[in-house]
């Protein structure tokens, strides 16, 4: 049993995998960074900048943002010669199939379908307040509260009580559009959110540059608020909780290495899309965190729709505010596209390996995406957004994001002294430095976050850990190898 947990997939093995999908390469360099801007811009700058801030680092969410990016410049890196070595979907998940074995790749697999599908109920929940305020300010009639509402709250941070809602439809509503436009092919799925990404990236930067002009350095002082007395509200412990807490923000160059097994050139493409989507989206949330704290006081910023906000209180900038209502709705739909697009292949990964049924693998014969995987994630992602408010998925995200990464980081230091004669087309310098310093910050952030998250990454690992046992270990397509391989020898 035990060597069975620990069993890795051989690298040949993957590489022959990499050469055979059926899946279709038709992803470059750019549509790769574009996939990690895509799916990296928005909920970050268009929710949780704002209400970070105001709930936690003040001014300093520009600090947040900057610790928050440092742990991924260690972790992008690591992923990054990762990615060039095991050019297959499934992210981190097949990355620690080669390293730390069967059960270490199961728990991180796991643990992504938990991030990226929460992830994307998350984003759906903003876009459906969004969607609502678009209504209003056109004096539409809006929907009931019942109709755009969790019928499901955790006041206390973990129970869950009834709010008397039906269901959140909105939120369903572009869960179900984007299941859609992921069913239908990989690069008009790629087109889409490249519109998209031009056009919200465009109204980020006039947003910045507009906004510039209107800041008010008293609404920086002080920069980093007292402590109010409790951990995690303002002070330094504050900036850090809000850095762990943004961090899921930073998923999307995470999303770029799901898709290794469509682009054209893994081995350099993916390295580019990953560092090249993240340098560009770090420096976004840092320009915009603070022109939105210097244009109001922090503690107005407590909205979900905080640069809205921010901009009606100057009537030179409410020209805007329209523009940034579409562009969040533009924004907000390719994140959950890029996230339903990376959950997806990540089941593909994990059912190819046996450890899932085998029919989430299933790749569609005309659109040649894995169809069935689509499907149970859009439906997962639906569920989830309808009936849960933002505060508690947005809790469940992080945390999984965070141990994703720090999985990563230990398993390109594990390679590089186990099989120092992979090839490696992006090779790290420095990895006993930076993968350390990987596992730092993540691990540093995971610890400034509140008890209720650990506790529901644990009931989740359970239920994973349960799923493997009585599942997964019998099923493991690398266990029925290694068996062939003994009858054989």
């Amino acid at each position: 049993m035990a060597s069975k947990l620990w069993a890795t997939m051989p690298m040949d093995q993957i590489a022959a995998e990499s050469r055979d999908s059926k899946l279709k390469r038709s992803l470059g360099p750019w549509h790769l960074t574009m996939l990690g801007i895509g799916c990296t811009i928005g909920t970050g700058i268009f929710v949780l900048t704002g209400v970070q801030a105001a709930t936690h680092a003040g001014p300093a969410i520009v600090l947040s943002f900057i610790i928050a990016g440092l742990g991924c410049v260690f972790a992008g890196l690591c992923y990054a010669e990762f990615a060039s070595m095991v050019p297959l979907a499934g992210s981190a998940y097949t990355y620690s199939y080669a390293t730390l074995g069967e059960f270490a790749a199961w728990f991180i697999g796991w643990d992504l379908i938990l991030e990226y599908g929460v992830a994307g109920s998350t984003v759906a929940v903003g876009w459906g307040r969004y969607f609502t305020k678009l209504l209003e300010h056109f004096g539409v009639p809006a929907l009931p509260v019942a109709l755009t509402s969790a019928p499901l709250d955790a006041p206390d941070g973990f129970h869950l009580v009834p709010t008397g809602a039906f269901l959140n439809l909105p939120a369903m509503f572009i869960a179900a559009v984007v299941t859609f436009i992921c069913y239908i092919g990989i690069k008009q799925s790629a087109w889409v959110n490249n519109i998209i990404v031009i056009i919200k990236v465009s109204i980020v930067v006039v947003i910045i540059g507009a906004g510039s002009f209107f800041i008010s350095t008293h609404n920086w002082v002080p920069f980093i608020p007292p402590n109010t007395g409790h951990f995690g509200d303002f002070g330094w412990s504050g900036v850090i909780r809000a850095a762990a807490v943004i961090f899921f923000a930073y998923v999307g160059f995470d999303a770029v290495s799901t898709a290794a097994q469509e682009a054209k050139n893994p081995q350099r493409d993916v390295s580019f899309g990953l560092l090249a989507s993240l340098l560009i989206c770090t420096l976004l949330y840092i320009l915009m965190s603070g022109v939105l704290t210097g244009l109001l006081p922090y503690q107005q910023l407590n909205s979900a729709a905080p640069v809205a906000v921010a901009l009606d209180a100057h009537p030179q900038l409410r020209v805007l505010s329209t523009w940034v209502i579409v562009g969040a709705l533009m924004g907000l739909t390719s994140v959950i596209l890029v996230l339903a697009l990376g959950q997806a292949r990540i089941m593909l990964a994990m059912a190819r390996d046996g450890l899932l049924p085998t029919g989430l693998a299933a790749v569609h014969p005309r659109f040649r995406t894995p169809h069935v995987a689509t499907i149970i994630t859009g439906v997962f992602v639906m569920l989830l957004a309808g009936l849960f408010p933002i505060n508690i998925l947005s809790e469940l995200v992080s945390i999984g994001t965070l141990l994703a990464f720090t999985m990563v980081c230990i398993s390109v230091l594990v390679l590089r002294y186990t099989r120092p004669q992979i090839p490696r087309p992006f090779r790290l310098r420095w990895p006993w430095l930076i993968c350390p310093l990987g596992v730092l910050f993540c691990v540093g952030m995971m610890l400034f976050l509140p008890i209720g998250n650990w506790i529901r990454l644990m009931l989740w690992a359970l239920i994973g850990i349960a799923i493997y046992y009585f599942y997964g270990r019998h099923h493991s397509r690398l266990s029925q190898l290694n068996k062939d391989a003994k009858a054989s020898g």
